[in-house]
């Protein structure tokens, strides 16, 4: 792999906890059960990679996660030709352990991966459901508990990083955005174990970041944002400074902003 911290293998003894937003439980097991790809979009930290977590752990699978991104290649998913002790060996990259030995293949933030990654997984998102590795000459045909699952950011996509629809038809697609405010506090008491009045006054400060429409800012406050935050005002931490450093800092970089939302937050708390 040229970056090793690229791909990881999860395997967790307890199921990952996770509030279904719609129907996505079923679509995904339909999915599944059926051979399947999955794409999901929606905004950064709002449960795509929580819910992939689940769902393997649910359906007893391992889980390849690879965080794609510019210089990712075709070569890092399918693998290469080491060298090593004078030999040259052949080493599997993620998606083909994943096809090889079964279990869901998931490609985080797809769309920054360099075009000739896409192309790889398109003989996996037809009917074939083959793998093709030019190198070693095989042609793998993917099991049937193995699954392909890919995500992206559909706010980040320009026409440089968008996901050709040639691609995208090939796929079951699931959108999902930021939860209700009844389920990010059951998200942030199960997570954090903080007291409901303060988890209450970050879910209504997070809907007044998301719906602010005078402030730069790329994306809203996320639930992961959230319950980093909460992690600090459990701790001890002052609720606005713990704000600053959990949420503001993580928005922008823009002094004038950060000053913006920060009056924004003491507000919420000194209400």
């Amino acid at each position: 792999m040229s970056q090793s911290n690229t791909v990881s293998i999860d395997a967790n003894d307890q199921l990952p906890f996770y509030v279904p937003q719609h129907n996505e439980v079923e679509l995904f097991q339909h999915a599944y059960s059926h051979q399947l790809p999955v794409l999901i979009k929606g905004p950064t930290g709002c449960g795509k990679t929580r819910f992939i977590s689940h769902m393997a752990e649910k359906l007893g699978l391992p889980l390849y996660t690879v965080s794609c991104h510019d210089d990712l290649t075709a070569s890092d998913l399918v693998g290469r030709y080491l060298i090593g002790d004078g030999t040259t060996e052949w080493h599997d990259g993620p998606l083909t352990r994943a096809v090889r030995e079964g279990g869901i293949c998931y490609l985080d933030e797809v769309v920054e991966a360099r075009k000739d990654t896409t192309v790889v997984i398109h003989p996996l998102t037809d009917d074939r459901r083959i793998l093709p590795l030019d190198r070693t000459g095989e042609v793998l045909q993917a099991p049937k508990n193995f699954m392909l699952v890919v995500s992206y950011n559909p706010g980040y996509q320009n026409l440089m990083k968008g996901l050709k629809p040639s691609t995208r038809q090939r796929f079951i697609s699931m959108t999902f955005n930021y939860l209700s405010p009844e389920e990010e506090l059951q998200v942030l008491q199960a997570e954090t174990g903080l007291d409901q009045l303060f988890c209450q006054r970050l879910i209504r400060l997070a809907t007044g970041l998301r719906n602010l429409k005078d402030m730069d800012l790329e994306e809203g406050a996320s639930t992961r944002l959230l319950v980093y935050t909460a992690t600090l005002i459990k701790a001890g931490f002052d609720p606005v400074e713990a704000c600053r450093a959990g949420l503001v800092e993580s928005l922008t970089d823009d002094d004038d902003t950060i000053s913006a939302l920060m009056e924004v937050v003491r507000a919420n708390f000194n209400s």
